[in-house]
């Protein structure tokens, strides 16, 4: 199982702040992972419109879309940073 974590106005949209998951052998990159979930309905939808924006940490280390994610204990989506 792996932790998935949602931050902001991903997990407004998601409607929850995080979920265990077994993720589908299928599912080896961050990337993958993003589609996947694209699928599970349309609050994830919604929250990975544009996933390409979405910035991702496995294990609190913030990594690349190609990432592999084999052994992640926990994975969070945030949103984009904006400055100020």
């Amino acid at each position: 199982m792996t932790k998935l974590i949602y931050f902001a106005w991903v997990r407004e949209r998601i409607g929850k702040p995080s979920e265990e998951v077994e993720l589908p052998a299928e599912v080896k990159t961050v990337r993958d992972l993003l589609g996947w979930l694209k699928g599970r309905g349309e609050e994830y939808e919604e929250a990975l419109r544009f996933p390409e924006a979405i910035r991702v940490a496995i294990n609190q280390e913030h990594v690349k879309h190609g990432t592999a994610i084999a052994g992640a204990r926990e994975i969070g989506l945030f949103p984009p940073m904006t400055g100020g």
